[in-house]
């Protein structure tokens, strides 16, 4: 017989608040061709992208991190005390360590929570919004912050015709609490490592260490090529439009309910055209709200769905209440989908 004695914690958890930070510079596209050989109207119909933010030098990962979950924090209604873990998802803090999470929980003012990075890519959030819940229902933290967060503008290669237009800057958090109701529903995720080259980094770090950079990308002018992240768009977009919309019907029928009985459609924010198809293969109805923040925002990563979720919710074309089905998908290949009661 085991000595182990068993802690528990809330019956169930849900979101209860939620922040989002975007950098204060806003890029349109006549920037992006500034280094390309391409059009508005082109990336528009390939992307649905308008415009993007991108940080200045004081926006860091950390600075972005702190101003969303100070906002998700206030809504949530708690002291940053009381928030016993922190998981960052992100893949552009470049320290490998100390992990970015314990400096944004000191900077909150938490009381030595626990704080730890993960990289997910696309589908952070979805991986860190599952380990929040388990925490709080198995009882190692009452409340736990939940941030996505991205410079990915620092990650990209802007001389990339089929890349450069697709990423922005900026982070958003949620606080996960314990709920007397289930109010987020168990996550469908995975992970398909025979397609990670489809979505990559252009030069391990690695590379850097060794006394011949011959081999090393060159920019227009000669330089060095800072690491970037580049992708088979085709191939990604096959998969996203395919699969993804089975790992959602599957996150759908998880939680019991139907596409009739959902508001809100809240998927990454990859691409306006994956969003459409996903829309129109699962038979959304005509009242479910479809955020398509990516048109304003770009593809942020791990910070586009708590982005978008703060942007329906500030506008109003979102409520409290509402039932939201969330999708991350990317870089992996991974994904996670759930079911969420939107706070």
């Amino acid at each position: 017989m085991s000595k182990i004695k068993a802690r528990r914690g809330a019956p169930f958890a849900r979101i209860i608040g939620v922040g989002g930070y975007r950098p204060v510079r806003v890029v349109p596209n006549e920037v992006i061709l500034e280094k390309i050989d391409s059009s508005d109207e082109w990336i528009r119909s390939r992307s649905g992208i308008e415009t993007r933010h991108w940080a200045n030098g004081e926006e860091t990962v950390a600075a972005m991190s702190v101003e969303a979950s100070g906002k998700a924090i206030a809504a949530a209604g708690i002291a940053a005390e009381q928030i016993g873990a922190v998981v960052v998802s992100t893949v552009s803090h470049f320290s490998q360590t100390p992990a970015i999470a314990t400096e944004i929980a000191d900077k909150l003012g938490t009381d030595k929570a626990a704080a730890f990075d993960i990289s997910a890519g696309c589908a952070g959030f979805g991986y860190g919004l599952t380990l929040a819940k388990g925490m709080v229902v198995e009882g190692s933290a009452e409340y736990v912050l939940v941030i996505g967060v991205e410079r990915l503008s620092d990650l990209t290669d802007h001389e990339d015709r089929a890349t450069a237009f697709l990423f922005g800057d900026g982070a958003g958090a949620v606080v996960v609490g314990p709920s007397e109701e289930p109010h987020i529903g168990p996550t469908v995720w995975g992970s398909e490592g025979d397609k990670a080259d489809t979505i990559r980094q252009t030069v391990p770090w690695s590379d850097f260490r060794v006394g011949d950079l011959s081999k090393l990308p060159l920019d227009s002018e000669g330089n060095i090529k800072f690491p970037a992240i580049t992708q088979e768009g085709q191939a990604v977009f096959r998969w996203a439009v395919f699969e993804m919309a089975k790992v959602a019907q599957q996150a759908l029928d998880a939680a019991g309910i139907t596409a009739d009985d959902l508001d809100v459609f809240i998927p990454h924010q990859a691409n306006v055209r994956i969003i459409d198809s996903m829309v129109k293969t699962l038979k959304l109805p005509e009242h479910v709200m479809v955020a398509r923040d990516i048109r304003t925002t770009g593809n942020t990563s791990a910070a586009s769905i708590p982005l978008a979720m703060e942007r329906l919710l500030a506008t109003g074309e979102a409520k409290s209440g509402d039932t939201a089905l969330v999708i991350g998908f990317g870089a992996g290949l991974v994904y996670a989908a759930t079911v969420v009661t939107l706070p």
